[in-house]
């Protein structure tokens, strides 16, 4: 088919004038039936696999709660693990002073690079290397929190069809993110009655050939349990064996009690490579900041140069972490006062004891009792409440109740516990072990054999 065409022509340009020609021809235009069927006649935008395979647990059970509190009693909230809720734990006044001069000194405003300025990550090196793991500034990648340093480790090391190994109960983060990315999890047991050890013949078992990494979260979210070095070394003996990478989720490291003791995993590595996840988050109270890291421990070049480049590139989809908490860093991290992690920690262990102490002479209700991190889990004698089916219909009453929020721990893919934050006020949380007492006092069924013992 032969279509007419205009084309101009510029054929001198002095100072301001241009001379213009209009030149028309005809040009022999190809047409595809083909092309013209697949013009589309309506709409249809769909959202991507990707978006539909993510699944935020937590979001989805809390979702599908109705939670109605007690109009009488005011609300009080053991779900949110974000320690900055109630105003009764400020970061230091030196973290907030660092961030001041950050961006006065205007240095701060532009782009960095993808994995973070080298002066920043150069802290980060200095502040967690040691004579045993050893750490340089190309050691240390920056992130948009340990969430999305989490989600680097994972997209490096795994493709669509590989397995890893999460713990259960667990930090509900790493399903959402393995799943959208093709990659099936496999829950390995935690054992309460060992304060949450890994059970190592179950994790051993999950193994296969499309195992592509271990995730190890220690100190633990939702448990509150602290790995001892034993048992850490049981652990990188697992992964040793088997010749599998290990994830080291330490965003609650040194967040533990007096009288327990936190290692790092990667110290006590002689040959297995770890990516250890990390962040400002927890520690220094600051969880809107965003920024978290990625150390990369290779000391045997298992990573070699891939997993790095890998990272680097991953990194760039986003361009880093906030300029302006990477301006602040080093002094963040070398001027924290040791009192301030002292009075958090003292803060959190008095609250866990409250809690532990009180919910232990409940009938129905076992406590576990945390060594860290910011959390308790407590597990539900379900036989003994009748009035429920499961943890998510026992605290959803509680709601109801006493206007008290616990997080059922089917979330954590462990049902029949619920979690505890214990970052709330004293006051708050004695007032609330008061009303779990009385919801569990209201509704407890002893066993009919119970009652038969009883009445000899």
């Amino acid at each position: 088919m032969w279509r007419p065409a205009s084309f101009i022509l510029i054929t001198d340009v002095e100072n301001t004038e241009i001379h213009v020609h209009h030149v028309s021809v005809r040009t022999h235009v190809s047409v595809n039936p083909a092309k013209l069927k697949s013009h589309r006649q309506r709409w249809n935008v769909r959202p991507s696999e990707m978006s539909k395979k993510t699944l935020n647990p937590i979001r989805a059970i809390v979702d599908g709660m109705k939670l109605t509190p007690n109009p009488e009693k005011p609300m009080i909230a053991l779900s949110i693990g974000d320690p900055t809720v109630f105003g009764n734990m400020p970061t230091d006044d030196t973290v907030l002073q660092a961030v001041k001069e950050a961006i006065d000194s205007h240095k701060y405003n532009g782009y960095a690079p993808s994995v973070g300025y080298q002066k920043s990550r150069e802290a980060v090196a200095n502040f967690y290397s040691c004579p045993e793991a050893p750490l340089e500034d190309k050691d240390v990648i920056l992130s948009s929190g340990c969430s999305q340093a989490i989600e680097l480790a994972i997209s490096v090391l795994c493709n669509p069809g590989d397995n890893i190994l999460v713990p259960r109960p667990g930090f509900s983060l790493y399903k959402t993110l393995a799943v959208s990315m093709g990659i099936q999890v496999k829950h390995y047991n935690l054992l309460p009655e060992k304060s949450w050890e890994i059970d190592l013949q179950h994790l051993e078992s999950l193994i296969d050939d499309k195992t592509a990494c271990l995730i190890v979260n220690n100190p633990s979210n939702p448990c509150g349990s602290v790995f001892s070095r034993e048992h850490q070394h049981k652990i990188l003996s697992v992964a040793s064996r088997n010749c599998i990478p290990i994830l080291a989720d330490e965003i609650y490291g040194d967040m533990v009690f007096p009288g327990c003791d936190f290692q790092p995993l990667a110290p006590l590595s002689s040959d297995v490579p770890i990516l250890s996840c990390g962040g400002l988050a927890k520690r220094w109270l600051v969880p809107g900041w965003r920024m978290g890291w990625i150390l990369i421990h290779d000391r045997n070049y298992i990573f070699g140069t891939g997993i790095r480049e890998g990272l680097v590139k991953l990194s760039q989809r986003i361009l880093g972490p906030c300029t302006v908490v990477q301006g602040a860093l080093e002094r963040i991290l070398n001027d924290t006062p040791p009192e301030f992690y002292q009075g958090t920690i003292s803060f959190l262990k008095s609250n866990s004891e409250i809690c532990y102490s009180e919910l232990s002479t409940v009938p129905g209700l076992n406590p576990v009792m945390p060594s860290g991190a910011m959390y308790i889990m407590v597990g539900i004698e379900m036989e003994h409440f009748p009035d429920f089916q499961n943890d998510v219909e026992f605290t959803e009453r509680l709601v109801t109740e006493q206007s008290v929020f616990c997080l059922p721990a089917t979330a954590f893919e462990y049902p029949n516990f619920f979690r505890i934050v214990v970052t709330v006020p004293e006051e708050m949380m004695i007032e609330a072990c008061i009303r779990i007492r009385e919801f569990c006092a209201r509704h407890y069924r002893p066993r009919s054999q119970d009652s038969h013992e009883l009445d000899q």
